[in-house]
């Protein structure tokens, strides 16, 4: 099975956004799912709801949403583009972060119960050594959860793969630019003869996404075993 070069740009394009904004999203990833699992605040259920909310929506209004924010004319993205020449909106850099955005959720979700397994006792121990707050989450919490959060950043990242609402609306399909996996077939099924290209971009997400589920699992029971 032979690829075009089409084919391969689309490929190193989706893994390029996929990872760019998984990786992006992490740090406040691990911030959020810490917040939810040890943080006693008010205003903690609605910032669950807030996190969760783009696997509720409709894709497409997340991504409108960050047109309307984002975009050339949007709240923050017209001032970006005239204070720092910054634009977001149909660039593969914009297609990153509608990718980030609905992978969040589930890369906070695993991270949050990775973090609840923690045994608190174990922070208590360090705390009465001396260990600062935050001293103990770097030196005790985050290594402990590790394999939940390698699970999440796993699940985000086969997300993001595979997104396609968010990111037709906010940075359309554009070749060469933001045309990811599930666009490219999107793309190929409106035209005739397209039906190899489709199969063969759709096998190859099957087999992305199959793989990232097997890690995801593996994962999980190393945290189940460790705890």
């Amino acid at each position: 099975m032979s690829w075009s070069t089409e084919e391969l740009s689309i490929v190193v394009l989706s893994l390029k956004v996929a990872a760019v904004g998984t990786l992006c999203s992490l740090p406040a990833a691990i911030a959020v799912a810490l917040a939810l699992a040890r943080g006693r605040f008010w205003g903690r259920s609605v910032l669950n709801a807030l996190v969760h909310l783009p696997l509720v929506m409709p894709p497409v209004v997340t991504g409108y949403l960050l047109l309307a924010v984002l975009g050339r004319r949007g709240v923050v993205g017209a001032w970006l583009e005239q204070t720092f020449d910054v634009t977001f909106a149909f660039r593969w850099t914009g297609a990153a972060i509608a990718a980030a955005v609905m992978g969040f959720p589930l890369l906070v979700r695993a991270i949050r119960l990775a973090v609840e397994q923690v045994d608190e006792r174990i922070e208590e121990a360090a705390a009465s050594l001396g260990a600062s707050p935050a001293w103990t989450i770097v030196t005790v919490t985050l290594p402990l959860a590790l394999p939940g959060i390698l699970a999440g950043f796993v699940l985000g990242f086969a997300k993001a793969l595979g997104e396609f609402g968010a990111t037709i609306t906010f940075v359309s399909n554009i070749p060469g630019e933001t045309r990811t996996l599930a666009l490219a077939i999107y793309a190929f099924s409106q035209v005739p003869g397209g039906e190899a290209q489709i199969w063969r971009l759709a096998m190859l997400s099957v087999a992305v996404s199959f793989a990232a589920l097997l890690a995801s699992e593996w994962l999980a029971r190393r945290v189940r075993r460790r705890h």
